[in-house]
């Protein structure tokens, strides 16, 4: 583990995070962890990332029965999660921004990026979807929309925001065409979507680790 990763936890949330110099209120990027992922799992992403920007990776709210961490309750209706099913996190994550804790580092949510992996990235979708003024940028990998996104998505709904989409054509876990469709809807809403789609499976090719570098360093 870096040393430079530190660990809070307040009330229901565990966040690992990375502080950058200064003494804040820091620009902030969520880093959100797939099913059954922990608040460690997206580390691998943060070398990517601006060393400016303060790093909060927070572990899922649900266990799940293979072990790790979900970001919505396991039910039995849907292979494909709602985005109901995931508003319960969605709530819990701005209640979390409107308590910030004073001890913990100075952050900045009245703007902010957000990436998730998989099932992260669906619940950084959800919450762009319900809450779309804060976001700045989106990076969704080796995500998916989740089931009736379209019900919450018209035209200039994600105005000027930035998105960031990577997605491996062998990919057994996420069919690829799911990102095709996010691409196509985000679109239409009236994001700006870069996509990124190689010859990987449920991961980040490295073409597309660079895109995602370039994108988080670009947007600003």
């Amino acid at each position: 583990m870096d040393e430079n990763l530190k660990l809070l936890e307040f009330q229901k949330w565990t966040i690992r995070y990375r502080l950058p110099e200064g003494d804040g209120p820091f620009p902030v990027i969520w880093l959100l962890h797939g099913w059954t992922g922990d608040e460690d799992s997206m580390w691998i992403f943060a070398s990517r990332l601006p060393k400016e920007y303060l790093l909060l990776a927070p572990r899922g709210l649900f266990t799940t029965p293979m072990g790790g961490y979900s970001w919505h309750r396991m039910t039995d209706h849907e292979i494909w999660p709602s985005v109901s099913d995931f508003r319960p996190a969605v709530n819990e994550l701005r209640l979390l921004m409107e308590n910030w804790p004073a001890f913990a580092p100075a952050a900045d949510f009245s703007r902010f990026r957000i990436a998730g992996f998989s099932q992260g990235g669906a619940l950084a979708y959800s919450f762009t979807m319900l809450n779309p003024k804060p976001i700045i940028a989106l990076a969704g990998l080796a995500s998916f929309l989740p089931e009736n996104s379209a019900n919450y998505l018209h035209p200039t709904h994600l105005k000027d925001i930035l998105i960031y989409i990577s997605h491996g054509v062998r990919d057994n876990l996420v069919p690829v065409r799911r990102a095709r469709y996010a691409v196509e809807q985000l679109d239409q809403a009236g994001a700006q979507v870069h996509y990124c789609e190689s010859d990987v499976g449920h991961k980040l090719s490295a073409e597309c680790f660079k895109g995602m570098k370039i994108f988080f360093r670009e947007e600003r």
